[in-house]
């Protein structure tokens, strides 16, 4: 499982060395149908509800790829800098893309068009996974090199404040951060991959807590995140054990 997001009654999930998205319902988990999408190695998956589309990172081919939910399914590419993984939306209707390769945050609009790019130093972020908007305007970013690194940057690229904890912390080191979700007080939720579980870090980045998310076996290598706060449901989807697609509710941050 690379990916997991959801709109409205649809859960939209990709799996690993897959050209199509399956769509599940959100109420009975489903499967519904699938979206062909060409491509790949696909990292990012991130829905917007004003523009009903899916939009989806194509890491082989340093591409995102857009796809209609209001009937037609038509996919629209462009090209993006090099290694694009993780995927968001912001406030603008824009679509985040965090490209790995290059060390860059880039925003486009939904029809492609390059809006704002962000080269990061290595010596801030190296190699960033995701990125999703603050309602600040800056950005949390996640970074699948170094370890337990997940930090604020502002739009000129310079770092604002990071959390990297310590192995003698509340929760000790993070290990392959990745995928991030964004509650609307902008408390942050993270997928530590090695350590199997979620954390959720405070906005001010000064705390963090490991979220008690009970599951038969234990969450195995926590890959995929989506936050629906209007339903208070966390998706979390497996890169390891079974690849499964979690669905915890009653989640409230």
């Amino acid at each position: 499982m690379r990916a997991v997001t959801s709109l409205g009654d649809d859960v939209f999930v990709v799996r690993k060395n897959s050209e199509q998205v399956e769509v599940y319902s959100a109420g009975t988990f489903t499967l519904q149908r699938h979206i062909v999408v060409p491509g790949s190695r696909y990292f990012g998956l991130a829905a917007c509800a004003h523009h009903q589309c899916l939009y989806v990172s194509d890491y082989d081919h340093d591409s995102v790829q857009r796809a209609e939910l209001s009937g037609s399914e038509a996919v629209k590419q462009w090209s993006v800098a090099r290694d694009p993984r993780g995927l968001s939306v912001n406030k603008a209707h824009n679509v985040v893309v965090a490209c790995s390769g290059e060390n860059k945050i880039q925003e486009y609009t939904t029809h492609g068009a390059l809006v704002r790019e962000i080269s990061l130093e290595p010596t801030v972020v190296t190699r960033p996974w995701h990125a999703v908007q603050l309602s600040t305007g800056d950005y949390v970013v996640s970074e699948c090199e170094k370890l337990g690194a997940v930090s604020v940057i502002g739009v000129d690229g310079q770092d604002v404040r990071s959390y990297c904890p310590s192995k003698t912390s509340d929760v000790g080191k993070m290990r392959w951060p990745t995928s991030l979700a964004v509650t609307k007080n902008d408390d942050i939720l993270v997928a530590d991959t090695e350590n199997k579980r979620i954390l959720s870090v405070n906005r001010s980045l000064c705390s963090a807590r490991e979220l008690a998310l009970p599951v038969d076996g234990g969450i195995q290598d926590p890959w995929g995140l989506c936050l629906d706060e209007s339903q208070a449901r966390l998706y979390v989807g497996e890169y390891g054990g079974g690849c499964r697609v979690l669905v915890f509710d009653g989640v409230r941050l």
